[in-house]
């Protein structure tokens, strides 16, 4: 697992975007960035205000788009 302080702003930023979207499972952003869920979680936190990170959490837990093996077959990423 990459340590946060060896991402780029660049970086960080894209996982950020990443995790907000709807259909982009967690499993995409480590497959990508080597997070895993509770890494980009931690990163959510130290990176949003505190409001921004608790609706982002209410909005992802639970989804099951943001979990590839939750997802039915027909869904696949956006775009």
């Amino acid at each position: 697992m990459l340590l946060e302080h060896s991402l780029s702003e660049e970086d960080v930023s894209r996982i950020i975007e990443m995790a907000w979207e709807d259909r982009t499972a967690f499993e995409a952003i480590e497959y990508q960035f080597k997070l895993n869920q509770d890494a980009v979680i931690k990163l959510m936190r130290s990176h949003l205000k505190p409001s921004s990170f608790k609706l982002w959490r209410k909005r992802t837990r639970g989804q099951v788009t943001k979990h590839l093996h939750l997802r039915v077959a027909g869904v696949s990423r956006h775009q």
